[in-house]
């Protein structure tokens, strides 16, 4: 598969999806797409830490967010602008979704900077830029396939179709923040082959920046959450290579491996007893909303999003050691 490609045009880009979009309340996909069926699922953040990893073990990631991002200051922040984004593009309207592109675009175009270590097959000073295109293919990669697993982990296995349906309707999606469709695997075995060479190959490795971001994202925002930080590092650990597990020091022994086999039959359990209201997702409640006519805020989800957002928050003391190993 060929990264490279022609010159990105994003406002070329966003003029193909307008002109094929039928419905334009309907937004990139709307109601039928696959993608709406698996990303309205609240379970997939359960993949959030396995992608967040996998996308840090790239050193253009890790030296990115190292060095332009406001991760370490404002975690919950950054996580709450990153889903908007995506939810934008994925669940709004064709406005919205186009407004939320240009942004994100924007953002990267000034993300650059050196890696300033040999790690991988890259050299100490050689210069990442946000906007290459193999980067932000692997970026878009992580994201699918964790949903992807995690999907059929806790809610139930999905078709050969739909998996194709769910990639094709994914590779529109990932055109919208720099990764044309020339440039990504043109089929759903395609990209299961480019995911796993990337996986074994030697771009992928834990960084210095990339050991300490994740040691700080996987650390209890505050010490009531410790147990269940501990059980997410397991579920996050059992979804890695065992390289990788090594590479981020996470430990995966007898115990860790026993955890991990006996969450996702307890997860689908307690998914299949809830209410469909409180497995989805606020975006996608006020996306069915406004495509019925009657756009307004989903209030309830919003309340308890921004309440699960406040819990995660860190304490003041674990945002201070962070800043502290930063600064020394």
């Amino acid at each position: 598969m060929v990264i490279a490609g022609p010159r990105f045009d994003l406002d070329e880009t966003l003029r193909e999806i307008r002109a094929r979009t039928r419905d334009p309340r309907d937004g990139v996909y709307g109601p039928g797409s696959v993608s709406w069926q698996v990303n309205r699922e609240i379970a997939i953040l359960l993949g959030g830490g396995r992608a967040a990893l996998l996308q840090l073990c790239h050193p253009y990631v890790a030296y990115a967010i190292d060095q332009h991002s406001d991760t370490p200051q404002d975690p919950v922040g950054r996580f709450r602008r990153t889903f908007e984004h995506v939810f934008a593009m994925v669940f709004g309207d064709l406005d919205t979704a186009e407004r939320s592109a240009r942004g994100v675009y924007a953002i990267h175009k000034r993300v650059k900077g050196p890696i300033v270590e040999a790690v991988g097959p890259y050299v100490a000073g050689h210069r990442y830029h946000a906007l290459d295109r193999s980067a932000l293919l692997w970026v878009h990669a992580t994201l699918v396939d964790s949903a992807l697993t995690v999907y059929e982990s806790a809610i139930g296995p999905l078709s050969r179709s739909d998996r194709e349906r769910y990639y094709e309707e994914s590779r529109v999606f990932a055109s919208l923040f720099g990764v044309p469709p020339s440039s990504s695997p043109e089929s759903f075995t395609r990209f299961q082959e480019y995911f796993a060479d990337t996986l074994a190959s030697s771009t992928l490795t834990a960084s210095r920046p990339c050991r300490a971001l994740a040691g700080f994202l996987l650390q209890p925002p505050r010490p009531l959450y410790a147990p269940l930080t501990r059980w997410y590092r397991v579920v996050t650990a059992g979804m890695l290579t065992d390289r990788l597990r090594r590479e981020l020091e996470l430990p995966w022994g007898p115990l860790e491996r026993a955890s991990h086999a006996a969450s996702w039959p307890a997860i689908r359990a307690v998914v299949a007893r809830l209410p469909a209201r409180a497995r989805y997702f606020p975006a996608y409640v006020e996306a069915i909303d406004r495509i019925q006519g009657h756009a307004r805020a989903d209030r309830v989800g919003r309340l308890l999003e921004g309440a699960a957002l406040t819990a995660i928050q860190p304490t003041r003391s674990v945002l201070a050691r962070e800043a502290a190993r930063r600064a020394g």
